[in-house]
């Protein structure tokens, strides 16, 4: 069993026995999607498998938060950020900006990326290095417009 998946398990323990609904709630869907990925996906849950799940349930969660912001319901939204919040619990720190523009310095320089068509290798170069640690799609945007000005 995965570090991460203990650590899910023993945290929805401890928030039965402090009373803590919310933070219960999110915990047990997050290891329902866990099980779903063990059991239908037949995938052996190691920390990566987990952090995808993660990551995941993040996304799912703040386009639904942009949603209920742009329709007026606030408290949904809320309800969003706060799930978010307890889900980025189990992910690594971030990358700062300037850590991630020495990646991109750096994948470009190894993967000799000069053209749009070079995208794919710049992505595949970067993705092991920020698994969980930044938004795929902003750093996606990031290489097109790099590429785009080459």
């Amino acid at each position: 069993m995965s570090d991460l998946k203990t650590r899910v398990t023993e945290d929805i323990k401890a928030a039965m026995r402090a009373g803590d609904k919310s933070r219960l709630s999110v915990l047990r869907m997050l290891s329902a999607e866990l099980k779903q990925r063990e059991v239908v996906e037949q995938q052996t849950l190691n920390d990566t498998v987990v952090m995808a799940a993660i990551e995941k349930m993040v996304k799912q969660r703040r386009d639904s938060e942009k949603q209920f912001t742009e329709g007026n319901r606030p408290e949904l939204a809320a309800q969003e950020a706060a799930e978010i919040v307890v889900l980025q619990g189990y992910l690594p720190q971030p990358l700062s900006a300037a850590e991630l523009a020495g990646l991109l310095d750096q994948a470009f320089a190894e993967t000799g990326a000069a053209e749009p068509k070079d995208m794919g290798k710049v992505i595949g170069w970067l993705k092991p290095k920020v698994a969980g640690r930044a938004d795929m799609g902003a750093l996606s945007g990031q290489v097109k417009a790099r590429l785009n000005q080459a």
